[in-house]
């Protein structure tokens, strides 16, 4: 990752007002890009990027990627040389609850941005994100690779997994390699694992639940304690995006597909694991008890593996998992503390830069 790179680049983050989102627009922020945003408001309450007041440091626009002919005026507008397409409806119960809007978010959401960018008509790089859970899970030790087969058992998974070929079809369709000097587009795919970090409140899910247990001095309540997830710090992970889309602008016919990112297999750790390192990082004996409810099924075994960015990108990982909880509980602790969000990110910015580079091969 080479922050002198985006000095002065225009930048396009869909779902800018997220978790990842909003840490994104602060990382490319600190290297000197320009950076616009397009999303619906802010998913949660509360949200990073208000505390943060992101829209401070962003070309924000509310609209919803669902809306073709809206998102096609701004990105024509904006002409973004990098997209990161980031707006998604993420949680996987919440995909029980509502499907249609899982689908037409992450499907139809990826058909209509990679749409604005073909209308667009200009040179545009763009990482497509997706996610870990695209793959078809088969409940194997041995961590899933690019090339393996795509599925899904539940409709946040499938969708992603429906918006990787949707990616495929424009990449095969509008934007091949063979004629890049027509069209001017290098599309890849990034699929993270499961990301952590300050500053996360998305409903149902691990961390925000468990420092909203650890306040209220309660136990939390865990679905699935001995599920296995590759976990990763959220600078992690965007260090993997950002060190894609560097690589992407300088040889297109080399980085272009999919590419995972995730932690080494040794940190991918059971839910109950995190919750117990988070505990002692916060220096509290209550951790979490077995949630007795019946919920809708989900994968117990998942892992990612990324020999492929390390081998060609020169990415993995910098923050083992013990490291990046012990982050994740610095943040939440601080913050509650009265510390200013956005200082706090860009102090561990700062700090995450400053322990080491990525750079590709």
């Amino acid at each position: 990752m080479n922050p002198m790179f985006w000095q002065g680049k225009r930048v396009l983050v869909t779902g800018h007002t997220g978790f990842k989102g909003a840490w994104l627009c602060m990382l490319l922020n600190s290297f000197g890009a320009r950076v616009a945003g397009y999303a619906l408001d802010p998913p949660t309450q509360p949200s990073l990027y208000e505390l943060a007041r992101v829209d401070e440091l962003v070309d924000s626009n509310l609209g919803d990627v669902r809306d073709l002919e809206t998102l096609s005026e701004r990105v024509r507008a904006f002409a973004p040389e990098f997209v990161f397409h980031m707006a998604a409806q993420s949680v996987v119960l919440r995909s029980y609850d509502d499907p249609v809007e899982t689908y037409s978010t992450n499907v139809l959401g990826t058909v209509h941005l990679l749409e604005a960018v073909r209308r667009m008509r200009g040179p545009c790089t763009v990482v497509n994100v997706t996610t870990d859970k695209c793959y078809e899970n088969k409940g194997q030790v041995q961590g899933y690779r690019e090339g393996d087969a795509l599925g899904g058992h539940d409709p946040y998974s499938n969708s992603k997994a429906c918006a990787e070929l949707v990616g495929d079809a424009y990449r095969e369709s509008f934007f091949p390699l063979s004629r890049r000097n027509e069209h001017g587009v290098g599309l890849a795919s990034a699929r993270a694992g499961n990301v952590i970090g300050g500053g996360d409140w998305t409903p149902r899910q691990l961390v925000p639940d468990t420092i909203a247990a650890f306040v209220q001095s309660r136990p939390v309540a865990l679905r699935h304690p001995l599920a296995v997830r590759p976990w990763q710090h959220v600078l992690d992970c965007l260090a993997g995006y950002v060190t894609l889309a560097e690589a992407l602008a300088e040889n297109v016919q080399a980085y272009s597909g999919a590419w995972n990112f995730g932690p080494a297999e040794s940190d991918s750790r059971p839910v109950c694991y995190v919750v117990e390192t988070l505990a002692a990082h916060w220096g509290t004996d209550i951790t979490w008890v077995q949630d007795g409810a019946e919920h809708p099924p989900e994968e117990q075994l998942l892992s990612l593996d990324v020999t492929k960015a390390a081998t060609f990108l020169g990415w993995q990982c910098r923050l083992p998992i013990d490291e990046a909880l012990r982050w994740v509980a610095d943040w939440y602790r601080d913050f509650r503390a009265g510390r200013n969000p956005r200082e706090l990110c860009y102090e561990q910015i700062t700090a995450y830069l400053a322990s080491g580079s990525t750079a590709h091969a």
